[in-house]
């Protein structure tokens, strides 16, 4: 089994009477989740009870409250136990259907999870205030691929602790960052899915992703959109995977695509909210100076940013660094998680830009990505513009190698390696 971050943050959650919530995109491994958290319940000599609503034989039960509790009641009775639903969505009005259970206050836990529709994202988050904690599972993170590479091969390492790799000898440092590129390559090239992590060969992967793809647009796009054809919706995500990083205009693409814009909208909007992609918009103060708002996407998986642009597999071999630059992004939103912190991005009529921007409410903080091994440090007379009209005190640049801090219009400017982004947020 790959280990996630989140099931410590979940079995924490067991103890506490609100509704265990776990969205996320489809095949990302809630499943697999949930059924470690009932097995690890069962070992300890807990009643449980585990019902998927994609499964026939457990529909029935969910036709009313009654039912359900019927069910639990003849496999637990009136004792204290784990039920844990699967595939929620599938429910009609899931959110009232929850929130009636809880508040007749069983002694039952209750773990529910579904893949990221419309329904669960917004209407059940919207009927159980107070009632429910939202966790959200996103495809394997690079620290999770890392730590799993290392379980399952003996010539790879632990995920490093920054500060202790940074205190380490020459050779043992070059060492780690060696190891870590080769890896960073192929989570480049396929991305996170589990099941495509997991595949052994190449072929097994295409076919892994392949599927992942096209569940996505027959069981989440087709149906949400009521779509009789996904041709239009297809050539959008191949137009938005082959611009990662680049600034999106809705009349460009609604000419492109040949449909109307507000049909682009909607099917940016599905997008997003099915966990496909992330919408970056700029940061700026002075509206007559910078750029207009258009904004910028990034794709929640790599590899399936790759099956779009037809590289899957291939994906690192883009000497352009934007696949980079969207790993640095998916990172960075990890770690921000829960924070009021905003990311943005910094373009100018004058074409100056910078990457990112982090926004906390009282400070911002640029970051400037470089797919590169960078041996002395490189600031662009883009990134000092931005250091100079905004007057931050401190300023990162994420790279492939280097590591060091240097005093650049008045901030400290430090460049650090693409897995230590953590470092970015500790400072907020």
């Amino acid at each position: 089994m790959i280990r996630r971050l989140l099931l410590n943050q979940l079995q924490k959650h067991l103890s506490s009477p609100e509704i265990t919530l776990i969205v996320g995109p489809r095949q990302a491994g809630k499943t697999t989740l949930m059924e470690k958290l009932r097995d690890d319940l069962a070992e300890r000599g807990e009643k449980t009870l585990f019902l998927n609503l994609d499964f026939n034989a457990d529909r029935p039960f969910f036709d009313s409250q009654e039912k359900l509790l019927q069910r639990i009641s003849y496999e637990m009775g009136k004792d204290k136990g784990y039920v844990f639903i699967d595939e929620i969505q599938r429910k009609e009005d899931a959110g009232l259907f929850l929130k009636g259970l809880y508040d007749m206050k069983l002694p039952y836990k209750f773990i529910v999870s579904g893949s990221g529709s419309i329904e669960l994202k917004e209407k059940i988050h919207e009927s159980l205030p107070g009632r429910k904690k939202l966790f959200e599972l996103t495809t394997l993170t690079f620290e999770e691929f890392v730590n799993y590479k290392h379980d399952s091969s003996s010539s790879s390492q632990f995920y490093p602790n920054f500060d202790d790799l940074r205190a380490s000898a020459n050779a043992g440092f070059e060492f780690h960052i060696g190891m870590l590129s080769s890896l960073l390559e192929e989570y480049l090239n396929f991305g996170g899915y589990p099941k495509v992590v997991l595949a052994k060969t190449y072929e097994e992967k295409q076919a892994a992703i392949a599927d992942i793809y096209q569940s996505f647009l027959e069981k989440d796009m087709l149906i949400l959109l009521k779509l009789k054809k996904t041709e239009s919706l297809t050539a959008l995500l191949r137009v938005l995977a082959s611009q990662i990083g680049n600034l999106v205009n809705l009349t460009e693409l609604s000419n492109t695509l040949g449909i109307s814009v507000q049909t682009v909208k909607d099917y940016l909007w599905y997008l997003e909210k099915t966990y496909i992609i992330s919408k970056v918009t700029p940061y700026f103060k002075n509206t007559r100076k910078e750029i207009t708002k258009s904004p910028i996407y990034y794709f929640a998986d790599l590899g399936l940013r790759n099956f779009a642009a037809n590289q899957f597999g291939h994906g690192a071999l883009d000497t352009t660094g934007f696949l980079f630059e969207n790993f640095v992004f998916n990172n960075l939103k990890g770690h921000l998680k829960l924070t009021p912190t905003s990311i943005h991005f910094w373009r100018t009529k004058d074409r100056a830009e910078v990457d990112f921007v982090l926004n906390t409410g009282r400070e911002v903080i640029p970051i400037e990505v470089k797919y590169a091994k960078l041996k002395k440090p490189e600031i662009s007379r883009s990134f000092r513009s931005f250091l100079t009209r905004y007057k931050v005190p401190e300023a990162f640049i994420v790279n492939l190698s280097l590591i060091q801090e240097v005093i650049a219009q008045d901030a400290k400017v430090y460049f650090i390696p693409f897995f230590n982004t953590q470092i970015i947020t500790k400072k907020m």
